[in-house]
């Protein structure tokens, strides 16, 4: 099946430095304004999910979650986790490195958007 989300190798790079640093990882992208809106990076368990997020899946063995709301809009697209050089928010993990997470994306096609409407992704909670 087509991934809902994927990452670039330099944010697969950056995963793998934190994880070693902060041990297991998590994603949570929201609608919030400013910063909320970027994809985050938290230690496991340091941000609760509940019934209006998704998992999108996973990247770099990591859950990547997005706000139910936020997903309506971003459905129809794959998004490619990527890294830029620049402050991002203070509470995601990358913030110390100079570097923040951003969200790309690519419109599915017919064929895969099919195939995704059929399999859905799960609610938190």
């Amino acid at each position: 099946m087509t991934p809902r989300v994927v990452a670039t190798e330099a944010a697969v790079a950056l995963v793998e430095r934190l994880k070693a640093r902060h041990g297991p990882l998590m994603f949570h992208q929201s609608g919030g304004c400013c910063d909320g809106s970027a994809p985050m990076c938290y230690a496991a368990g340091e941000f609760r999910t509940g019934g209006s997020d998704v998992h999108l899946g996973d990247i770099a063995g990591c859950p990547f979650w997005m706000g139910a709301a936020q997903f309506d809009y971003w459905k129809h697209t794959q998004l490619i986790i990527d890294v830029t050089p620049g402050r991002g928010a203070g509470f995601s993990l990358e913030a110390p490195e100079g570097v923040r997470f951003l969200t790309r994306s690519r419109l599915f096609t017919d064929e895969e958007g099919a195939e995704l409407a059929a399999a859905p992704p799960a609610s938190g909670g």
